[in-house]
């Protein structure tokens, strides 16, 4: 062992404060990316949602300011500004300098919260270039600035009117010191705080809120009296409901410690393939699910069966549905409220609770079985699809078994048309799914044969939006799709836009979607710069999205970006993938050769990768050193769920409407 370096108490360092929060930000936010920028501002709402919760506050105001800096108001009670018995200073400049610190630890003045471990506003200072608090109550209004966990002004304290009304007012600006943006860009996404905002506005009913974007001087209000089942109502706006009525579940029980757990619910299913529930704990989007969830499938597959067995005609008896079966083409919306949650850490995405799950699956137990009862019809129709959902499982898992031993009959076990790389480490792997086999071979003569696949794809592939699992499966181009990946695919079962990953959802996946396995690091589509090819680029990304979406979660999809133009003239040879840039290029070329005339100048349009020879493929749209790949991410499911469902799901109106009212936008038209 080596004694080359100390460790001695001087070593040891105590970060005080907020230090710590400082020097380890994405332990509390997630990330110093635009998720932990976005974090900062949903933890400031939180705290306002708190106040609603507990029926203190109806408003709630949140400004994008043009500085960059976010406004959140709320008219609750305001936060506490009398001196604190321990620390001897003003409570708020207790709750902002330090950790655990609140009034949600005792269940005195929130009895259910959100924002339970007392460190929201202190990280949100901790983390901000500069903050500043107004607080009006008691007759009093106080203000105060904070910069980086720290006060850098005493409180300047007037009297008002003891009639005014309370309220809380908190403006921050981020800490460019610890994120990374552009302070000359505009740096918070209006439509994910937006999305946000909608969701809480679903889940607390007697609150208005209202967003305020000084950037665009757009306002937007957010009022739901329908609650959660105006939330179902919303994102099945698009799809062709199975039953007309939103099944609705609401009812409390008592936890091990004799507190009250409140649970909502509200559910319906359509004729898609798809399921999107969505889970909350006191307000909070748990993710990553939990035992609320898992309380209720295993309730909702439990009943099913029930029901089945003891109402349905003997023809249908001996069908026994799995948890898969019972949840496609469901939308549903779990919301519980309770004294003490466990959250996974302080980005809250999972829920812990054990005694959760049960109190949760005997409310849905007895609630869904009380409803089917009372409507037949209605029962009726959602047992045949779940049947049906059954007999195609059972159609997919033969589909699977006979691409499984199709592989093992292949020599290298893949796709015959695929061309594969000579390495064997993933990471340094990429595979061009190409379009079309002209392209594919230019692209086969064109790569680097070291590191880069190519699999091509003979016209367009099956619109998995409207396709059960078994069809799908037994599409050709999927089937070489998964094959090369080497990953499977994903049972239609999501949550919150994650699967969860709790037994029954194991159990009923058998293991088939491993990203571990993974064999490329870099899955690249490559298609025409046309409108067929942006339409085959469509088809893939919805099957990317609903069939292998951890691939990207994880950052290994990309789109390639063939160039539109190559302009030529005397020794300039350039590459252009704009109308934008060709036009510049045009102007710069006539300027330094002072031409009369552009038409000397050489412009080749390329409509297909096809139409490239080997060399130009590579060299414009392959090589590493000179490409333009663009990452698939997204930034908030629900949203693009119901953008892939308006564009390629099976109802025709919202589509056509969507065509109508964005046609000004086209840039690009075949007719």
């Amino acid at each position: 062992m080596s004694n080359n370096s100390s460790y001695d108490a001087e070593d040891i360092k105590v970060l005080k404060g907020l230090e710590g929060v400082r020097k380890r930000p994405a332990m509390y936010i997630g990330d110093t990316g635009k998720k932990g920028l976005h974090h900062l501002v949903f933890e400031v709402l939180d705290n306002s949602v708190d106040e609603v919760m507990e029926g203190y506050a109806n408003v709630v105001k949140i400004t994008l300011n043009k500085d960059n800096s976010v406004e959140v108001y709320d008219n609750g009670r305001g936060i506490p500004i009398d001196t604190h018995p321990e620390f001897k200073k003003p409570a708020l400049e207790v709750i902002m300098e330090n950790l655990h610190s609140g009034g949600k630890f005792d269940n005195k003045s929130y009895k259910i919260s959100g924002g339970l471990h007392g460190v929201g506003l202190s990280v949100v200072n901790a983390l901000t270039e500069w903050l500043d608090v107004e607080v009006c109550r008691d007759g009093l209004l106080y203000k105060q600035k904070f910069s980086r966990g720290k006060k850098v002004s005493d409180p300047v304290i007037t009297n008002v009117d003891p009639n005014k009304d309370s309220y809380t007012k908190i403006c921050f600006y981020p800490d460019p010191e610890i994120f990374d943006f552009d302070p000359d860009e505009r740096i918070f996404n209006q439509a994910i705080i937006s999305n946000r905002v909608r969701e809480l506005a679903f889940l607390t009913p007697q609150a208005r809120f209202e967003l305020i974007d000084e950037f665009s001087d757009e306002v937007e209000e957010f009022y739901y009296e329908g609650g959660i089942k105006e939330f179902v109502a919303y994102l099945n706006r698009d799809k062709q409901p199975l039953h007309n009525d939103i099944i609705y579940i609401s009812d409390s029980a008592k936890d091990d410690k004799g507190s009250t757990v409140y649970c909502e619910i509200a559910m319906q299913y359509n004729q898609g393939y798809q399921t999107n529930i969505l889970t909350y704990a006191n307000t909070i989007n748990t993710i990553e699910g939990g035992t609320h969830l898992t309380g209720f499938k295993s309730a909702l597959t439990r009943t099913f069966n029930s029901y089945i067995a003891n109402n349905m005609e003997k023809k249908y008896k001996n069908h026994y549905l799995s948890g898969t079966d019972t949840r496609e083409g469901l939308t549903a919306v779990i919301s519980v409220k309770l004294t003490d949650p466990q959250f996974e850490s302080q980005t809250k995405i999972k829920l812990g609770n054990p005694e959760i799950r049960q109190i949760i699956s005997q409310i849905v137990s007895d609630k869904l079985t009380e409803y089917l009862e009372e409507n037949p019809q209605t029962a009726k129709k959602i047992i045949l699809k779940t049947i049906n959902a059954k007999i195609a499982r059972e159609a997919a898992q033969k589909a699977r078994q006979l691409i499984r031993r199709k592989s093992a009959l292949d020599n290298a076990r893949m796709p015959g048309k695929l061309a594969d790389c000579s390495t064997n480490n993933p990471e340094q792997a990429e595979i061009f799914i190409v379009e079309g086999d002209s392209a594919g071979g230019s692209a086969k003569q064109g790569r680097d044969r070291t590191y880069q696949a190519i699999l091509p794809l003979r016209g367009k592939i099956l619109n998995v939006e409207k396709a059960r699992i078994d069809k799908i499966l037994n599409n050709n181009e999927i089937q070489a799709i998964i094959k090369a990946l080497g990953v499977g695919v994903q049972e239609p079962s999501v949550v919150n836009g994650s699967n969860e990953d709790d037994e029954e959802t194991q159990e009923e996946n058998n293991g088939e979607f491993d990203l571990s396995k993974l064999r490329y690091h870099k899955v690249i589509l490559m298609t025409d710069a046309d409108v067929d090819g942006n339409h085959i680029e469509t088809l893939l990304l919805t099957f990317f999205f609903r069939y292998m979406r951890p691939l990207i979660d994880a950052g290994h999809l990309y789109i390639a970006v063939p160039p539109l133009y190559k302009i030529s003239y005397k020794n300039i040879k350039k590459y252009i993938h704009s109308e934008q840039e060709k036009e510049e290029l045009i102007k710069e070329i006539v300027e330094k050769y002072k031409l009369k005339n552009p038409d000397s100048i050489k412009i080749q349009r390329y409509k297909g990768l096809g139409e490239m020879n080997p060399d130009e493929l590579y060299e414009t749209t392959m090589n590493k050193e000179t490409r333009i790949l663009k990452k698939i991410v997204y930034d908030d499911f629900i949203e693009n769920d119901l953008i892939f469902t308006k564009l390629m799901g099976k109802e025709v109106k919202s589509r056509k409407k969507f065509i109508i009212d964005n046609f000004n936008e086209v840039k690009q038209l075949d007719i």
